[in-house]
């Protein structure tokens, strides 16, 4: 990167942190430090919700998603309006009327301690994990971009976080969110504006939009029901909406967000607006990832994104090999490219029957090179035993550092780190208040003062930020980082909303049953995920969303039996 993109990125990340220290200076008691001084406006806690969920991992994954396998992600989000609308009418007000600081102290209310800290508890582990990806997940690709070392990376974003988030907490936080959101969208929305401008002379907008559709990059809804396909309509509906409410309506990160706000009304505007706000924020996200798959069909793309991965295959005995590879696949770009042409002019004129044979020759052509990148892929993974040969996650990046002007490549590199800290700097702040909460003052040390529970909460804010920092320096890359987090959430946040649904609609369930119906649940989701992956496609062929749906119900239905059993049995 050139001197004036260094000076935007860290000029940017120095200038948030400084912000979120001076905007949460007059914190000096609990309420102010995990509520926020409960003054926070609708539009702020909006944002704020917003920017917790928008980790970097949306803006690196997203669009190398839609680079390879188009805008169907989408639909992931389809049921996100219907989970806010949800929790605007069923939680929030239960959380306002017992002026709570964590969710998981009304499930002390209704029903006892024990189940209270199991929800906590599981809530500690998969955040907790989650805290560590979403450090980890920009640091590897950002270290290998900028040439950095990774662990230093993760240092370095763990270190800015922890310095604000400690010193002000949910205040910092929110105050800081509200600059990195207009950071991360407006960046993006220049980078989109950017990669379409970028095409060449003589392919307009309408021309790259009929390329993308031609090759299957805007194939944003599927009504086919699946329950092997990850992402369409129906899962989106169902499994989606079960994990959106059990991220919003029962994850301390989330919960602490809205419970910041001036009023009942004030929160759930915050939620409404999140609701309506995230599927477009998402949709131009994986549009600009469908615009660079565009551009890279007039402009040579490289056989593999992730340069570092590369130059060490250069350096083995099949560098040669890998050269004839890079060769291959830019002749066959070269014969694609020709083929884009011909279906461009074939739109252009409105030829039906032209268009029809131009669309088949360029997807034949497609399947081609990605058969080439496939090989690529197995040489390198033969080359350079232990590599990660999956680079959807560099695509955007590496198009940013390639393409874009002085300037707007430090502006980007900044939205990174931004979505980072956004979404770290809220899990590290949920994750000190439920420990000091749910924990420290429920069990170990109940008779101390406000002033001795702010300096705890602000000790496990950091122990949290240094336990993330080393989780995320142990780390192994996943398939893609995005369904990473989602799979994590998948995981273990159906047990946890399955107690919540428990409370609120079945009141004949007691305490003993949905604990140990939460148990049960938990293991079996556990189980079952581990058969899904056994053999090529597991032995469920069970999209991992519809494990919310699932998880949430089991516990349900078991705790419910076991509540029958307890009742016969008296």
């Amino acid at each position: 990167m050139s001197n004036i993109d260094w000076i935007v990125l860290f000029g940017t990340l120095i200038s948030i942190v400084a912000y979120g220290v001076w905007k949460s200076r007059g914190t000096k008691d609990m309420d102010g430090y995990i509520r926020g001084g409960s003054d926070v406006k609708w539009w702020a806690i909006g944002l704020s919700i917003m920017a917790t969920q928008a980790s970097a991992i949306t803006f690196l994954s997203t669009p190398g998603q839609a680079y390879t396998d188009g805008m169907r992600f989408i639909q992931f989000y389809f049921g996100l309006p219907i989970a806010m609308i949800l929790i605007a009418v069923f939680f929030l007000p239960i959380y306002y009327k017992l002026k709570v600081y964590t969710a998981y102290q009304y499930l002390e209310t209704r029903f006892d301690v024990k189940t209270r800290m199991l929800a906590a508890f599981i809530f500690l582990i998969q955040r907790g994990l989650g805290a560590g990806i979403t450090i980890y997940a920009p640091s590897i690709i950002l270290s290998s971009l900028l040439g950095w070392d990774l662990k230093m990376t993760n240092v370095i974003i763990g270190v800015l976080v922890i310095i604000y988030t400690v010193s002000g907490g949910t205040k910092a936080v929110t105050q800081t969110q509200k600059a990195q959101m207009a950071i991360m969208m407006g960046g993006m929305i220049l980078a989109g504006y950017l990669v379409i401008t970028s095409l060449p002379g003589g392919v307009g907008f309408g021309d790259a939009l009929q390329v993308a559709g031609k090759m299957g990059k805007l194939n944003v809804v599927n009504f086919e029901f699946d329950l092997n396909d990850r992402y369409n309509f129906w899962s989106g509906i169902t499994g989606a909406v079960f994990l959106f409410m059990a991220y919003f309506g029962t994850d301390q990160s989330q919960v602490q967000r809205y419970l910041s706000g001036k009023s009942l009304s004030e929160s759930r505007l915050g939620l409404m607006m999140n609701g309506l706000l995230k599927v477009p924020m998402q949709f131009i996200i994986l549009f600009i990832g469908a615009m660079v798959f565009v551009f890279y069909q007039f402009n040579q793309p490289p056989v593999f994104f992730n340069e570092t991965v590369k130059e060490q295959v250069y350096q083995t005995e099949y560098a040669e090999d890998f050269r004839e590879l890079e060769s291959e696949y830019e002749e066959a770009f070269q014969n694609k490219l020709e083929a884009v042409n011909h279906l461009t002019t074939a739109v252009d004129s409105e030829d039906e029957r032209a268009i029809r044979e131009a669309q088949l020759l360029v997807n034949e052509m497609q399947a081609n090179s990605d058969t080439i990148r496939k090989h690529a892929k197995e040489m390198i993974a033969t080359a350079v035993p232990g590599a990660e040969t999956n680079d959807k996650d560099y695509i955007f990046m590496t198009y940013v550092m390639n393409v874009l002007p002085v300037g707007i490549v430090g502006l980007l590199f900044a939205v990174i780190f931004s979505a980072a800290m956004s979404s770290t700097s809220s899990e590290l702040n949920a994750l000190g208040s439920t420990t000091t909460i749910d924990f420290y003052k429920r069990k170990i040390k109940q008779d101390g003062d406000d002033l001795h529970y702010l300096k705890s909460s602000k000790m496990f804010t950091l122990a949290w930020g240094v336990l993330a920092i080393i989780v995320a320096s142990t780390l192994s890359l996943f398939e893609n980082l995005i369904q990473a987090v989602n799979l994590i959430g998948s995981l273990f946040y159906p047990t946890v909303l399955g107690i919540f649904v428990v409370a609120f609609f079945f009141k004949q369930i007691r305490a003993n049953a949905v604990f140990i119906g939460a148990v049960l649940s938990q293991l079996l989701i556990i189980l079952i995920h581990y058969l899904n992956t056994i053999g090529e496609a597991g032995i469920f062929k069970m999209g991992f969303l519809w494990y919310n749906a699932l998880g949430c119900l089991m516990v349900v239905v078991i705790s419910y039996a076991i509540q029958i059993f307890k009742n016969k049995n008296k």
